[in-house]
């Protein structure tokens, strides 16, 4: 991936946010004139359990629209998979997606930390900078970057446990992916955790969300109270050179059981033209505000 200018941003997004199928998933792609992908499920299977077959497909399909792929989402600690179930799951995993990220060319791979279940808090820190540990050393070795989401688990939420867990395990092969809109959804303030966390973070899920009495509603991009616009903002001053990957979650919530329909590829085409249009005002607001003559 190559750098981008100041306040530049490269976008791309998780294909199975717009269909279900690969197919459809790069031709919402295409509908926006990205040039990657992010993926996460082809017909409705994740990555690691794709057949050799299954994922030669993909390899085939995503080589032959002239796509890169950025990262691979894994169910790696997810809300699915507490920390006190078997630690097998994630290593399985974890070695099928190396070898897809070899075919594939990426080298990221996106994480959480677990469900705590019934545990005290000392314990669940202790059982996830474990396993997280054993993760990076395996990722390193594979020259991978595994990126921890503020998401599920014991350091979704929380920047102190963010910054605990990238110090303690203390690898290079561990990062942080920041989704501007999982703040809404899990009751913190996203731009303010943003703000303790930018220098470590390597990739970005852009999502808007509003709460509602009757749960999370999500929304076009800065239309909502996640402070998209802020945090893109903040990104941009910070020389934020990583990928804006479309996670819009009109259509498609994993944790739900909700998968994309007849329209989602529409609704994911109209948030990625919305992200468009905001990355264009955070770039003009940002050389506005630098003044005529200021690289």
């Amino acid at each position: 991936m190559k750098p981008h200018p100041h306040n530049a941003f490269a976008l791309t997004g998780i294909g199975d946010e717009a269909d279900v199928g690969l197919a459809g998933q790069i031709s919402a792609l295409r509908r926006l004139d990205w040039r990657a992908i992010e993926l996460r499920t082809v017909d409705g299977v994740a990555m690691a359990d794709l057949d050799p077959r299954g994922f030669e497909a993909v390899r085939d399909a995503v080589r032959e629209a002239g796509l890169e792929v950025v990262c691979l989402a894994s169910r790696i600690g997810n809300w699915a998979r507490p920390i006190t179930g078997s630690f097998h799951h994630d290593l399985a995993e974890l070695d099928v997606l190396t070898a897809q990220c070899a075919a594939l060319g990426t080298r990221f791979i996106r994480i959480m930390s677990y469900p705590g279940g019934e545990l005290d808090e000392q314990d669940w820190a202790y059982r996830v900078i474990t396993r997280i540990r054993r993760l990076a050393e395996r990722a390193e070795q594979a020259g991978l970057v595994l990126l921890h989401e503020n998401c599920s688990g014991w350091a979704g939420t929380d920047a102190d446990r963010m910054l605990r867990l990238l110090d303690e395990v203390g690898s290079p092969a561990l990062r942080l992916l920041f989704d501007t809109g999982n703040g809404v959804a899990h009751g913190y303030d996203a731009v303010t955790m943003l703000g303790r966390v930018l220098p470590h973070v390597a990739h970005v899920h852009v999502k808007d969300a509003v709460a509602t009495p009757n749960g999370v509603g999500y929304t076009l991009p800065g239309e909502g109270h996640a402070g998209v616009a802020e945090c893109l903002r903040m990104l941009g001053d910070a020389g934020y050179t990583g990928w804006l990957s479309l996670e819009p979650h009109l259509a498609t919530r994993p944790h739900e059981g909700l998968r994309a329909h007849g329209d989602s590829a529409e609704l994911f085409v109209r948030a990625g033209q919305r992200l468009r249009q905001l990355v264009q005002q955070t770039t003009t607001s940002a050389a506005q505000s630098r003044g005529p003559g200021v690289a």
